[in-house]
C-alpha cells in the first residue's frame, strides 16, 4: 500500500503570504468564493500549474490526499486549475480547536486520517511540536514538511517527497 500524501493548499501551493500585488514566478492569479470565504470579494488564490504536474508525478509513489480547510471543494477550486483528479480529503471534525500539547489543529486529525500508513505532509503551519508529538504516536514512517508561505512548495520539496518515498521502497 502506497504512503499517503497529505497536502495543504494554502502555504505549500498558494503562497498567500508573498508580497502583496507581486505574484510569485510562475504562478496565475484565480478569484474563489468557496463557500468557507466570508469575504466580501473573491478570495485572490496563486497557483503554479506546474504543481500539478509535479504532485501527480509523485502519485506513483503515494496517495494523494487533500489536506486543508477547503475538504472537498478543493476538487472545485484548485485541483481543475492544477489538472488534478479529484483526490480524497480529510473531512475536519474540527477546526482551529484546541490540539494536544501545544500542536496544530490538524496534527491529531492526519495521524488519525492515516490510521497507521506511512505519510509525507506539506503544510505551512508544521512545528517541532508536531514533529515531535507523531513521534510519540508510534512506530508510523512520517515526512512533515513544513512549507514558506510566502513561496510555496519548491523543487527542492518535491525531490524531498520523491527521496523519501523511494528510500522506504529501499526498506
Amino acid at each position: 500500500m502506497k504512503p499517503l500524501l497529505l497536502i495543504d493548499i494554502d502555504g505549500p501551493l498558494n503562497p498567500y503570504e508573498a508580497k502583496a500585488q507581486q505574484r510569485p514566478e510562475g504562478y496565475v492569479t484565480h478569484r474563489m468564493q468557496p463557500s468557507g470565504w466570508n469575504g466580501s470579494r473573491p478570495l485572490r488564490v496563486w497557483l503554479n500549474p506546474g504543481h500539478g504536474t509535479e504532485l501527480l508525478a509523485l502519485a506513483e509513489w503515494y496517495e494523494l490526499v487533500w489536506a486543508t480547510t477547503w475538504m472537498g471543494e478543493a476538487n472545485e477550486w484548485i485541483g481543475p486549475h492544477l489538472r488534478l483528479p479529484p483526490l480524497p480529503y480529510i473531512d475536519w471534525p474540527a477546526t482551529h480547536g484546541s490540539a494536544p500539547d501545544g500542536t496544530l489543529w490538524k496534527t491529531q486529525y492526519v495521524v488519525e486520517y492515516a490510521a497507521g500508513r506511512p505519510f509525507a505532509w506539506v503544510d505551512d503551519e508544521i512545528t517541532e511540536r508536531d514533529r515531535a508529538w507523531i513521534a510519540r504516536q508510534g512506530p508510523v514512517r512520517s515526512l512533515l514538511l513544513q512549507i514558506d508561505p510566502r513561496i510555496g512548495l519548491e523543487r527542492a520539496d518535491f525531490d524531498a517527497l520523491a527521496q523519501w518515498a523511494t528510500d522506504r521502497d529501499k526498506n
